[in-house]
């Protein structure tokens, strides 16, 4: 069934936008709680990586249960900025209590509580974002929030070092507590009445069939079968990298949570980079292109990792993170949107691809812990590298399936039309 009302990105306010920047910009430290502090500070306190791995699988299959499910929730329901708000608020809650008292109880129920969670925030903020720009400029606008992300990220990363260095742990919860507040206040910015709810999830026109397809569709469509499965892949390789960098020189080094703000900063500098080049590359080279960079850069990640062991590795390491990590967050969304446009299953199946690339990364960390037990970090940054090859040449296979072209003169003319901000 098509929307009816005028087209959404035509009557939007400058507030909205706005907000919608500022949302992105702390929702990025909002939406994680202890996100990659977590690791870097735990095995600081003696947790073992095999440990941390299974924390993180026990957060990946809960977040797996819980995302396609919160698709089809966002994709019905009317009050999208409430689904970002709650999940909010019980993340920072879960993250203070880790942080209070990082027993077993505390980790693995504060990790099972943000995973939970947060499998809806995703979803609804991709929804938001479609409800509020319109499927023509859906893709220049992904990429937008992508920028303001992790433009927060590193403002957060920043602000972390400074606040430890001088005030410890107290700072962490200081800087939490600021950009959850700051999150709560950005999403009541967002005018409701300018979010389109039947374009939101993916109905702005009709392809054929009545009302929202059947959930068979996210089955029918191989573009969406093939793109989660090469998402799945490229997960297991790339996801627990970065965390072991985190438990390594946060060990060596003795300071986890400035260790973890400089390696993660610098991929988040680079997601920046790539979030300003992605709608360019797209226009210029198409959608396909963007993936096979994305999913090249994970090999010659691992092997730097592997190959080098001192501590300036981690700036190539992490810079290709961005490059691959980064131009990967930008592209999966606007594939999922190309290939079920016109079905009203948009949230959804992005939930759902979102959960099978979740069964990669939640079953990497084990591997992960048990490649380092038995042959040290390296080994373990040589095989997840490696492993990115695989998702590589299943892309390539299917590469017109995974992005299928718009018709002419909506992406294009969208990139030229769109106001920045």
């Amino acid at each position: 069934m098509p929307s009816t009302s005028a087209p959404v990105s035509s009557r939007l306010t400058d507030r909205s936008l706005v907000a919608l920047a500022f949302l992105n910009f702390f929702l990025a430290d909002a939406r994680d709680g202890l996100g990659p502090f977590l690791d870097g500070f735990l095995a600081s306190k003696g947790w073992s990586p095999m440990t941390l791995g299974i924390v993180a699988t026990l957060g990946g299959i809960l977040g797996m249960i819980a995302t396609p499910l919160f698709g089809a929730w966002v994709d019905s329901s009317k009050h999208k900025r409430a689904l970002i708000v709650l999940p909010v608020i019980l993340v920072t809650l879960a993250a203070l209590w880790t942080l209070a008292s990082p027993n077993n109880a505390s980790v693995f129920g504060g990790q099972s509580v943000t995973a939970i969670v947060g499998a809806v925030v995703g979803p609804a903020l991709m929804g938001l974002t479609l409800g509020l720009v319109g499927e023509q400029r859906f893709s220049d606008q992904v990429a937008r929030n992508e920028f303001w992300n992790h433009a927060g990220n590193v403002v957060s990363l920043a602000g972390i070092y400074i606040a430890t260095t001088y005030f410890g742990e107290a700072g962490v919860i200081a800087m939490m507590l600021v950009t959850a507040a700051a999150t709560l206040f950005a999403v009541a910015a967002i005018d409701p009445s300018r979010i389109d709810h039947v374009t939101a999830r993916g109905l702005a026109h009709d392809d054929g069939a009545p009302g929202p397809s059947g959930f068979s569709v996210l089955v029918s469509r191989k573009g969406l079968v093939l793109l989660a499965v090469t998402l799945m892949i490229f997960h297991f390789g790339n996801a627990p990298i970065s965390r072991l960098i985190a438990q390594d020189f946060s060990i060596q080094l003795g300071t986890p949570f400035r260790t973890t703000a400089i390696t993660t900063g610098v991929a988040q500098v680079s997601m920046i980079a790539m979030a300003l080049a992605a709608p360019w590359l797209i226009r210029r080279f198409g959608l396909g292109l963007v993936f096979i960079v994305a999913l090249a850069a994970l090999p010659l990640r691992g092997a730097i990792a592997g190959t080098f062991t001192g501590f300036n590795a981690i700036y190539p390491v992490q810079i290709l993170d961005g490059v691959g990590a980064g131009l990967i967050g930008i592209a999966t969304p606007i594939a999922a949107e190309r290939i079920l446009s016109g079905t009203g299953r948009f949230n959804v199946g992005l939930a759902a691809v979102m959960t099978v690339q979740g069964i990669g990364a939640s079953l990497s960390n084990v591997v992960a812990g048990f490649l380092t037990g038995i042959g040290g970090y390296e080994l373990a940054y040589w095989v997840h590298g490696g492993v990115a090859l695989i998702a590589l040449a299943v892309f390539c296979l299917s590469r017109h399936l995974i992005t299928p072209e718009r018709p002419a003169g909506t992406d294009r003319d969208a990139f030229a039309r769109m106001p920045p901000v």
